[in-house]
């Protein structure tokens, strides 16, 4: 359990928080933000409170089981490491919400729109750096078809994906400074073309593998 301390710590940092906060809040908590930055969906303050803890401890089952059950068992030998780093910014990324959630209940004054699209920004900087290092699984990943297929097609298909990720990630922390209007939209659209592009590209470069007089993709 060592290599999940900084998640587990999270949580407990979550939990805390919850129980302290909860008598604090009021009647109806805001959970969602429109486009605009305005606050468009409340939830009662036990939703609030339990939102986050109980979707670390979802994701947290679902991390721990993937390896377990995974057919490609023998990479988590050599990316461990690197998936559970990723676990861990997951958990310590829903922390962060979870502050911005409580703190906009309790009335700090966050500009909870500004900062939510730069905390997402920096969590996909970071695991586009670590995209890279991960080797062929079905649970974490470019899981296409053709990256499943061929090891150089993975590697080939991560390496541009990080790329491209990194660059979203910059885009919405930008966003971030730019809420609401048009500059937004152009964000939204930079995101989806680099979460797109990667899966075409796996599809090109199999396409290329098995046409080369060589013979078929590995």
């Amino acid at each position: 359990m060592r290599r999940l301390w900084p998640s587990v710590v999270a949580f407990g940092v979550a939990v805390a928080l919850s129980i302290w906060a909860y008598p604090r809040l009021p009647a109806q908590v805001a959970t969602h933000w429109g486009i605009e930055g305005q606050a468009d969906g409340w939830s009662s303050p036990l939703a609030a409170v339990l939102m986050v803890p109980l979707a670390s401890v979802v994701v947290l089952a679902v991390m721990l089981a993937a390896p377990q059950i995974d057919p490609r068992r023998e990479s988590w030998a050599v990316h461990g490491q690197t998936y559970w780093l990723v676990v861990n910014m997951v958990i310590c990324f829903l922390l962060a919400v979870h502050l911005l959630v409580i703190g906009e209940g309790l009335g700090w004054g966050l500009p909870v729109a500004r900062l939510v699209p730069m905390a997402v920004g920096a969590l996909l900087v970071l695991i586009g750096n670590l995209m890279p290092r991960l080797h062929p699984n079905w649970f974490m990943g470019i899981r296409t078809p053709w990256t499943l297929s061929s090891d150089e097609i993975w590697r080939r298909t991560h390496r541009l994906g990080g790329i491209l990720l990194v660059i979203a990630g910059f885009l919405t922390i930008v966003a971030g400074f730019v809420v609401g209007g048009i500059a937004i939209y152009f964000v939204l659209g930079a995101v989806a073309i680099c979460l797109l592009v990667p899966v075409a590209y796996s599809w090109l470069l199999w396409r290329r593998m098995v046409s080369a007089p060589s013979g078929t993709a590995r």
